[in-house]
C-alpha cells in the first residue's frame, strides 16, 4: 500500500501561462525551462523534457498554489477535488530536488523528492483554470489556480 512520504506547499509565480519544475542542478539539465517549450493550443498540462517537467497554465500572469506529494509507491488517483486537468509524465532527478522555474530565472520554491539518482514517476491535477484565466486578464490573481503533483519512484 502506498504511503505518503512528504508534502509541501509551493507558491508559483506563472508567467507567459508557464512554469516548470526542473532538477536542480541545471547542468545537468539538456534544456533548461523555457528552452523547447512546447507554446499555445499544442501543449498539455504536463510535458516532460529531459529532466524538466513543464506546466501549461490557464492563466497569463499570476501566483498558483502547487501541492507537492512523495509517495512510497502508485498512490490511487486524487479524490474529487474538483479537478479539471490532469496528465501524467515521468522525470530522473540526479539530486532528489527540483526547482521552480519561471521565464524569468528560478522561482523561490523547490520540491524535495528526497532520493537522488531516481527515476520519478509523476502525477498531476490541476483546477481553478477558467477562473485564473478571467481574473489574470484584469489582475494578478494568487491560488485560484491549483495544482496537486504527485510524485513516487518509478521502480516500485
Amino acid at each position: 500500500m502506498a504511503e505518503l512520504v512528504a508534502r509541501e506547499e509551493v507558491r508559483v509565480s506563472v508567467e507567459f501561462h508557464a512554469f516548470a519544475l526542473q532538477e536542480e542542478d541545471d547542468m545537468e539539465v539538456s534544456a533548461p525551462f523555457p528552452e523547447e517549450r512546447v507554446e499555445g493550443p499544442g501543449a498539455d498540462l504536463l510535458t516532460a523534457y529531459d529532466k524538466r517537467l513543464d506546466f501549461d497554465s490557464a492563466g497569463h500572469t499570476h501566483e498558483a498554489a502547487l501541492t507537492a506529494e512523495v509517495w512510497s509507491s502508485e498512490p490511487s488517483v486524487a479524490g474529487d477535488a474538483g479537478w479539471e486537468v490532469q496528465g501524467e509524465a515521468e522525470i530522473f532527478s540526479t539530486t532528489g530536488n527540483l526547482s521552480v522555474e519561471t521565464m524569468s530565472g528560478v522561482g523561490e520554491g523547490r520540491v524535495e523528492l528526497g532520493r537522488p539518482e531516481t527515476l520519478w514517476k509523476v502525477r498531476a491535477f490541476c483546477s481553478g483554470r477558467a477562473e485564473a484565466a478571467r481574473l489574470a486578464s484584469v489582475g494578478v490573481p494568487v491560488g485560484v489556480e491549483r495544482y496537486l503533483v504527485q510524485f513516487w519512484p518509478a521502480s516500485t
